[in-house]
């Protein structure tokens, strides 16, 4: 009785670690067209409400989920309160704290941090044209991302449930 439920437990943990993998393949190209929505949401505040920075960060924030909305709202509260700091800066600091929480890999966040470089930095039409450069180039970030979510997230499912019955086999 014990050596069968080990078994299933085994088969459980390796069939939910295999839906993890896949569920982070999935969720990856929904995050990256968010970032662009949230990156023309910016662009609309900015050329066309002439809204400050901060303000435009934390009227952006409500139409986004987590960790969009949160880094938003960090990077307004880190400009109203600058202390000194550029912001650049506070707009990495908050990047960085939202990407652990999120499914994008590298390239997103270089490019978001390539992006802060230049908020705030210089005049409207500048900053929008760094804005819609970033939309593209995450455009292709999620093309190559909906690519692997193709080839890898049915992969990950089935390789999670035949990892947990070579394990069980294997304790046979």
């Amino acid at each position: 009785m014990a050596k069968l439920l080990g078994s299933v437990v085994i088969l459980s943990a390796g069939t939910i670690f295999g839906f993890h993998q896949a569920m982070q393949y999935a969720r990856r190209p929904r995050q990256i067209r968010q970032v662009i929505g949230m990156i023309q949401r910016l662009e609309t505040e900015i050329s066309y409400g002439f809204t400050p920075l901060p303000e435009a960060f934390r009227h952006a924030s409500g139409s986004f989920t987590e960790p969009l909305s949160s880094m938003l709202i960090e990077a307004a509260e880190g400009l109203n309160s600058s202390e000194g700091r550029s912001t650049s800066d506070i707009w990495g600091q908050a990047v960085k704290r939202a990407w652990g929480r999120s499914s994008m890999k590298r390239g997103e966040l270089d490019i978001l941090l390539q992006l802060g470089s230049t908020l705030g930095a210089t005049d409207r039409l500048d900053q929008v044209k760094h804005m819609r450069l970033a939309i593209s180039q995450l455009q292709v970030e999620e093309d190559g991302a909906r690519d692997e979510q193709g080839r890898y997230e049915k992969m990950w499912r089935s390789l999670g449930v035949l990892m947990g019955a070579l394990i069980v086999i294997l304790m046979y």
